[in-house]
């Protein structure tokens, strides 16, 4: 196989997982703004999430959220999901948005709140079981404003005792995903802030529990690749949240602040061997502004394109200019690979899956955007809490 022709195969095995939310309403802590056609059930957001994969060819599965994806019958949804040509994903966990969990979920001083969090926890990994999830990803927005609010060492301990006892529950092709975050909503200390504290925990748990790297979680000037290398080195890298940050959290489309960083995290996937199934490509983005799915197809284009230069970049000649000390020559090894235009490529790519090779333009031409818009009229739409 030539080189070519092996990129093109890696490329065409890529998955990126979308994610419930990102079909629904979203904003900022100042507003929610509403758009026309948003999904009300998660049915309708899982056939949202099918044109996604049917435009692009690599958005299989789709994460949900719990309770914001609460459904009767999840063998059900996963059969709905299945008939419109996807799958259920990664099983996400909400122990931030009830008042119990004002003072924290699982670290939280009352022993009662604890067990309340601890139970949404088994739950979702009931919810797997019947969905037939492999991935529980947990995200927690515990933490403290103040200076002596409450005893750090404590929460850790918390912290670790639930996660133990989530981890027991796990079946035998399920693992947990823990994610970390610097700050937000937590201002002084947050009982996860970092991918140390995250490996820590995980490590101590075993082989079944990873860590998750989400793109807008750092403090500004992070070297992420870096992170990224470090985890998979130690084979605790379960997978991305991807999305892009200016300043906080923004979640905005991946690759839209720094899409040469996206390239740098993506030639550290491919260079340390996490361009497999084992390791997750998933997005956390909330649209605020854009239309919701020509901007998950975008980010998911977006991917494609960073997957792509990765996987051009001469790993023999950036390794012999390693070597060697040519440190101009090592750096341009990798200018090069980014520098190359990826699109007809991917055009190519898409033809041979028998796919148009536009995928924002076959969207727009499916009529599928004015079709919701025109259908979807009355009850709730998804958000934030819905």
């Amino acid at each position: 196989m030539t080189e070519l022709a092996a990129v093109k195969s890696a490329l065409k095995t890529q998955a990126v997982e979308t994610p419930s939310w990102a079909y629904g309403n979203s904003g900022t802590r100042f507003k929610v703004f509403a758009q026309q056609g948003v999904p009300r059930t998660p049915q309708e957001k899982l056939e949202d999430a099918a044109k996604v994969h049917e435009f692009t060819g690599v958005a299989p599965t789709v994460a949900l959220h719990i309770p914001w994806d609460k459904v009767d019958d999840y063998a059900a949804l996963g059969r709905f999901a299945e008939e419109h040509g996807v799958r259920l994903g990664a099983i996400n966990s909400n122990t931030f948005q009830d008042d119990d969990y004002k003072l924290g979920s699982v670290c939280h001083p009352d022993a009662a709140v604890r067990r309340k969090a601890v139970g949404h926890l088994l739950e979702c990994v009931d919810i797997m079981d019947a969905t037939g999830s492999t991935d529980l990803k947990l995200w927690f927005a515990d933490g403290t404003n103040y200076p002596g609010q409450d005893d750090v060492r404590d929460r850790q301990d918390r912290l670790a005792e639930a996660l133990a006892e989530v981890y027991e529950r796990l079946g035998e092709n399920q693992r947990m995903l823990l994610e970390y975050k610097f700050f937000e909503p937590a201002f002084y200390t947050t009982d996860v802030p970092d991918w140390g504290t995250a490996y820590a925990h995980c490590l101590k748990l075993g082989p079944k529990a990873q860590v998750v790297v989400d793109t807008g979680h750092h403090a500004p000037g992070t070297n992420i690749e870096f992170i990224v290398a470090t985890l998979l080195r130690e084979g605790k890298l379960g997978g991305f949240d991807f999305n892009s940050r200016f300043y906080a959290d923004d979640d905005l489309m991946v690759g839209a602040a720094d899409p040469f960083q996206l390239f740098r995290i993506m030639y550290e996937v491919v260079r340390g061997g996490g361009f497999t199934p084992d390791v997750a490509f998933m997005l956390d983005q909330c649209h605020n502004l854009e239309a919701k799915i020509p901007a998950i197809i975008r980010s998911v284009m977006n991917v494609q394109e960073a997957t792509a230069k990765a996987l051009l970049v001469d790993q023999e000649a950036l390794a012999a200019a390693q070597r060697g000390g040519d440190v101009l020559g090592a750096n341009a090894v990798l200018m090069d690979a980014f520098n190359t235009d990826v699109r007809p490529l991917l055009r190519e790519v898409r033809e041979e899956m028998g796919l148009d090779p536009d995928p924002l333009g076959a969207y727009s031409r499916s009529g599928w955007g004015e079709k919701i818009v025109a259908e979807r009229i009355g009850g709730q739409q998804a958000g934030w809490g819905a």
